[in-house]
């Protein structure tokens, strides 16, 4: 389901572009996840209260309904809307994952968890290419219609054949943290996704960043004040704000590092600028390991945690992913080399997922894994969204005039790496402070 609403209209964005007459991408494909970001917390916080089966089925029809916004839409900011509501499918994940550790013994669930954070890989082997076909007979339409649908069909099923969670904590859900919580989370990333577009110290991009920090300020003092805040930050301990901090780092490098592929692999070394892979080797293949990497990281890393432990094995995934970023330094300018350590970066990813869910789910209580799941998906999303832009802005300003257009320069895609490889590397040292802290408790 979450593959269906944020990965697969990707496929599909430059017909989405031209159908609505502009190139504000960012909102067209980001929206959907930033919306997931707004969504989660919420959804998190009254899956604990309300029961996990009744918001996971609220949030598929809310999606199916976003989905059939979009495909009808006849102007572009209708279509956000439609995106906006279709990103709350985002929940599904972390509700399935806490679902999951409900119905599991402990060391089952580890396995299972890793199971379902890298089950839509599977999907993004396969459905790239019947997408890719849909889209050019029927239009891009036909993706946010298979989206709904797939939305109404999994409703139905978790309906009929998922029991309701026993573990539900009394309580009320803060509807005015929900909101500010929320929209500052939006404004904040809307400006980092704008910002690389129209101009960081442009007015519209400025007033975004204003009022989502004010809302996020707000929210902070109000959530000191109110008996049940949404989210309670200063009662999460230690451990679990290392483990958010990891995810953040981690898999916005590595979500970044998936966005560099396509621009790299369409250069040809010929062209002199330090890197290129193009006609070296098929683009699909190399965008196809990740996904491999990913099917075989989750599971595995579940087992491992059976043995070893959450943590540890959370450390080993973000040691990995650093190995990983370092070697694509080689990889930019090696089809082969870029292969190989494309493969080791989805299996790392495969691996973060699952090792994430499992540390945030072992540090919870039972009565609160809906809402730390949700925490893990909120920094999933944050990551996803600074990283990107954030190299997709030093791209930006490093570019070199070419052919009546510009071209990534060396310098620039170098510096890319670098951040990326920065945020892994203080993900990695995290992750072993985590380590030591919690042999210490032991």
């Amino acid at each position: 389901m979450v593959d269906t609403a944020i990965s697969a209209p990707l496929i599909v964005l430059p017909e989405m572009l031209d159908h609505f007459g502009t190139d504000q991408a960012a909102w067209l494909h980001a929206s959907a996840m930033l919306a997931g970001a707004m969504w989660a917390p919420l959804l998190g916080k009254s899956a604990d209260v309300h029961g996990k089966r009744r918001i996971l089925v609220l949030t598929l029809l809310i999606s199916c309904a976003g989905a059939l916004v979009c495909a009808v839409a006849p102007t572009a900011w209708i279509f956000v809307i439609g995106r906006l509501m279709q990103g709350s499918a985002v929940a599904a994940l972390f509700l399935t994952v806490a679902i999951v550790r409900d119905v599991c013994a402990p060391r089952l669930s580890m396995v299972v968890v890793g199971i379902v954070t890298s089950g839509s890989a599977v999907l993004n082997i396969g459905s790239r290419f019947a997408a890719e076909k849909l889209a050019a007979e029927y239009g891009f339409q036909i993706i946010f219609v298979i989206s709904a649908a797939v939305a109404a069909a999994m409703a139905l099923v978790v309906r009929g054949v998922v029991s309701e969670s026993p573990v539900t904590t009394p309580g009320r859900i803060d509807f005015g943290g929900a909101a500010l919580l929320g929209g500052g989370l939006i404004g904040v990333l809307s400006y980092v996704s704008l910002g690389s577009e129209i101009g960081w110290l442009e007015i519209g991009p400025i007033a975004l960043l204003v009022a989502g920090a004010a809302a996020l300020a707000r929210w902070w003092i109000a959530s000191g004040r109110t008996p049940e805040p949404l989210i309670d930050v200063r009662r999460l301990g230690g451990p679990l704000l290392l483990t958010l901090l990891i995810i953040v780092l981690s898999t916005g490098s590595y979500q970044s590092m998936l966005q560099l592929l396509p621009l790299v692999g369409e250069v040809p070394l010929s062209q002199g600028l330090g890197y290129g892979l193009g006609g070296q080797g098929s683009l699909a293949m190399l965008l196809a390991a990740p996904a491999i990497g990913v099917m075989i990281g989750g599971p595995l890393a579940g087992m491992l945690a059976g043995r070893f432990g959450p943590v540890v094995t959370l450390t080993g995934a973000v040691g990995l992913g650093t190995i990983g970023t370092l070697g694509m330094f080689a990889g930019v300018a090696s089809f082969p080399a870029a292969l190989v350590f494309a493969l080791l970066l989805g299996f790392t990813v495969g691996a973060l997922g699952t090792s994430g869910f499992n540390v945030a789910g072992s540090l919870a209580p039972a009565s609160q894994q809906a809402t730390v799941s949700s925490l893990v998906m909120v920094m999933v999303a944050v990551g996803s969204v600074v990283l990107n832009f954030v190299g997709s802005a030093v791209l930006h300003s490093t570019a070199l005039p070419a052919g009546g257009g510009t071209v990534n320069s060396g310098l620039g895609v170098f510096s890319y790496l670098t951040i990326a490889a920065v945020a892994f590397g203080l993900s990695t040292v995290t992750a072993v402070v985590l380590t030591r802290r919690q042999k210490s408790i032991r």
